[in-house]
């Protein structure tokens, strides 16, 4: 009679280890598509069997195991944090690389040669009136391609700067979610499966953003640190980050005037811009303060397109300056024909135009010499196309060159971002392939382990059903 018991026991056992391995790959099921969750697996123990004294064996469910594997989650948020950067850079890049277009039907370029032929035109009949018109009304045209390109690369730096405080505060709001998992976590609950799938998806969403290291702790939270030395969260305490517009002074700018550049401070408001390289975040960072700077200023540059703009205007003005309107008596100087703020290098290009009051009469032509050349001046412009002397070159190449030498900048930094995006999406298919055998949930494998449970449960309960009947039988042998 006591084996009979005991044999129940051991089954009831049985049946309710069974049930929850059941429980788990049901679970497993249902967050097969949850964001951050890993598969769980129910741990099983046999019990001792000796009949002799009188242990029955049988088996016990033990603790609920979690399939992640850190390396695998750290490897998939490494790859993430270099995919949203490169996708970054594409993407803003793409943008930009629409205002320097060099195949010479729009902008900058298309403007240029236009007036360079138009001098060419001019050199041939200096004193027509309709083609000096027409050598103003293309030095107007470049002007104002050079205050497009400007305005345009300063709007997309205004775009950078609200991107770059759209994403921190999209960092401060992820870390504030997992500031409140800690706090949950704190309180005890560090085992809880969806928490802990919350977090990690969090983690998942912040790795995008910014190169942020995650530790987690034995009391279940997460320690957050910004390039692994920036402290974002310890505990349910966050260290928010801020941005702000600067003009460094150390040491002292050459252009003070010059667009402000973008810093990143830490909560305790340190400046950590320069450590910032990762994510979308580092990505902006690096296209408002390094690339788009390089085109339109900052403290230290005038930017390239405002020296470009600048060189111009001044050898087309000193060439117009150095010819004669008339000869007299007395001789007339030329006047300069381009304008723009002398005060400050770094608004070269937004600023250059054409003097509105230059007329076509004050439109020199007379080169004095010696030699005394009729039509000196448009043949000294027109040689701007194909120069051969350093005066007529910038950077010892002409303008049209060094237009297309920016160009070209911009499009291969766009094609190493675009070549890196791809590697990257490779990259991180991969991790998280790898992530996903060591944690993900396989829908054949948990059909496999319903299929088998539910039938040893099924046979355990027939036993059961066995061992009651065989109980009764005994019990009703007993005599009253």
């Amino acid at each position: 009679m006591a084996n009979l018991l005991a044999s129940l026991l051991s089954s009831a056992s049985t049946l309710d280890a069974y049930s929850r391995v059941l429980e788990t790959a049901q679970n497993n099921v249902s967050n097969a598509s949850t964001p951050g969750f890993a598969k769980q697996r129910q741990d099983l123990y046999a019990l001792p069997f000796n009949s002799e004294n009188g242990a029955s064996g049988g088996v016990r469910a033990g603790a609920l195991e979690n399939s992640r594997n850190e390396y695998a989650e750290q490897a998939v948020r490494q790859q993430t944090q270099q995919m949203g950067y490169q996708q970054q850079l594409v993407d803003s890049l793409s943008a930009l690389q629409t205002q320097f277009d060099i195949s010479g039907n729009q902008g900058i370029p298309y403007a240029l040669n236009n007036l360079l032929q138009s001098f060419s035109a001019w050199a041939t009949a200096p004193n027509d009136q309709a083609t000096r018109q027409t050598v103003l009304n293309q030095a107007q045209a470049v002007a104002a391609s050079f205050q497009r390109t400007a305005a345009a690369a300063g709007s997309q730096a205004k775009d950078a700067e609200q991107q770059i405080r759209d994403t921190v505060n999209q960092i401060n709001q992820i870390v504030g979610q997992l500031a409140a998992y800690n706090k949950i976590a704190l309180q005890g609950n560090k085992g809880d499966a969806g928490l802990s799938a919350n977090m990690y998806a969090a983690l998942d969403q912040l790795s995008q953003l910014v190169d942020a290291t995650a530790r987690f702790e034995p009391d279940g939270s997460v320690t957050l640190m910004l390039n692994g030395q920036t402290p974002l969260l310890e505990g349910d305490e966050q260290f928010k980050l801020s941005t702000t517009l600067y003009q460094p002074q150390d040491p002292p700018p050459a252009y003070p005037n010059a667009p402000a550049s973008v810093e990143l401070q830490a909560s305790d408001g340190s400046d950590i811009t320069s450590q910032t390289t990762g994510g979308q975040l580092g990505a902006l960072l690096n296209v408002r303060n390094q690339v788009l700077a390089s085109f339109i200023g900052d403290a230290y540059q005038p930017g390239d397109l405002n020296t470009m703009a600048k060189q111009f205007g001044d050898r087309v003005n000193q060439i117009f300056t150095s010819g004669h309107i008339s000869d007299g008596p007395p001789p007339v100087a030329g006047v300069p024909l381009f304008t723009y703020d002398a005060t400050n290098d770094a608004a070269a290009a937004q600023t250059l135009a054409v003097d509105p009051n230059v007329t076509t009469d004050q439109m020199a032509t007379i080169d004095p010499g010696p030699p005394y050349v009729s039509n000196g001046v448009p043949l000294a412009l027109s040689q701007l196309a194909s120069p051969v002397q350093v005066a007529d070159k910038i950077d010892g190449v002409s303008y049209s060159q060094y237009f297309g030498q920016l160009a070209g900048r911009v499009g291969g930094q766009l094609n190493e971002a675009q070549n890196g995006a791809e590697v990257q999406q490779s990259l991180l298919s991969q991790a998280k392939d790898l992530r996903q055998q060591y944690s993900g949930v396989s829908l054949d494998e948990e059909a496999t382990i319903l299929i088998e449970f539910q039938r040893a449960y099924q046979a355990n309960s027939k036993l059961i059903t066995v061992l009651d009947q065989l109980t009764q039988a005994a019990i009703s042998l007993i005599q009253p």
